[in-house]
């Protein structure tokens, strides 16, 4: 096991601030940057905590990213809210469109949320939870760049187009997942090549469309979508969805967007919230037992529910008020810090 460094919680939020401030991003910006790794980091989601630092700075570096954008926030219909991130990271414009819609989702029963022209590197699950927290059950996905080959194909076109539900418990966590439509979120792609590990069968192929277990050559060629026809499907879905539906790009837009800059990919997401009460006619109380039923049946046949190991991550941290994160990565905070 790779030798470990402990942070305290206070000190997760410190170092991100720090370096995103240095780096040009204005408060609000490293504010909203900051809660989403520190939420993921403190569930032990390595692959989109602190070791994502290195992805925003890269991105503002590239000159195209906007470090002081002030989101545009519209009221398109009664059920549709638009955001204009205007060339920033996604999560501020995110956070300042919630309220609105939460708001159309109760009273409308049904609302969606688009998030137009910003960079968008951050997982899924922190915004549907807070949906979740709202009473509501909620959907977001997205595309990124062409880094997954369709089923049957040699070369990148489709994002790792990531889906997420969340679906709220009275007096318990939510439940929640959040996956990528590729069979590796490319995070784990990357931490995988940092540690020098080999990929496990089946995840991608390299550039001359060979399966490979090599993560570097994995990062030259493609990855693969999970589930075969199935995946490659819901990734084509994604792609619409989050893409032409909302006057934003696919991923293969995204990636010649970028001409090769490692920024993170520029697109748009679609956020869509859903208010148990209305749907099901005033008895959500009666509906919310139906729904621990089929949790319960789940966990008595020795199943687990998704998110319940970051869940219980989540909670040992905040108890002991830290978290661990391997000093390699921390080593290169640190020179990032001080660069």
């Amino acid at each position: 096991m790779s030798e470990q460094v402990t942070l305290s919680l206070t000190e997760v939020k410190s170092l991100s601030k720090s370096i995103l401030t240095l780096h040009g991003f204005n408060d609000h910006h490293s504010d909203a940057i900051t809660e989403i790794i520190y939420t993921n980091q403190l569930g032990d989601c390595h692959s989109h905590g602190l070791f994502r630092l290195f992805m925003c700075i890269e991105s503002i570096r590239s000159g195209r990213v906007s470090g002081t954008a002030q989101p545009i926030i519209e009221d398109a219909s009664p059920t549709i809210v638009r955001a204009n991130a205007q060339e920033g990271i996604s999560l501020l414009a995110m956070q300042a469109a919630m309220p609105r819609l939460i708001n159309k989702a109760k009273h409308n029963g049904i609302a969606a949320l688009a998030i137009n022209r910003c960079f968008h590197f951050s997982a899924l699950w922190p915004e549907v939870e807070m949906l979740s927290a709202a009473g509501l059950a909620g959907m977001a996905m997205l595309p990124s760049h062409a880094w997954v080959a369709p089923t049957g194909g040699t070369r990148g076109l489709l994002g790792t187009n990531p889906f997420a539900f969340s679906w709220p418990r009275d007096g318990q966590a939510p439940f929640t997942f959040d996956f990528a439509t590729s069979q590796f979120a490319r995070g784990e792609i990357e931490l995988y090549r940092r540690a020098g590990k080999a990929l496990p069968e089946g995840v991608a192929i390299d550039k001359d469309g060979h399966p490979t277990t090599d993560a570097e050559a994995a990062m030259e060629g493609a990855m693969l979508t999970f589930g075969g026809h199935k995946g490659s499907a819901l990734s084509i879905m994604i792609e619409l969805m989050a893409g032409p539906l909302i006057d934003d790009l696919t991923s293969k837009e995204s990636m010649d967007f970028a001409e090769g800059k490692p920024e993170a990919p520029y697109h748009g997401e679609i956020i869509v919230a859903f208010d148990p009460d209305l749907f099901s006619g005033g008895q959500r109380a009666r509906n919310q037992q139906r729904a621990e039923r089929l949790f319960a049946d789940v966990i008595d046949q020795g199943a687990r529910l998704p998110s319940q190991r970051r869940q219980a991550a989540q909670q040992r941290n905040l108890a002991r008020n830290a978290v661990d994160i391997p000093k390699n990565l921390y080593d290169d905070l640190m020179a990032l810090k001080s660069s």
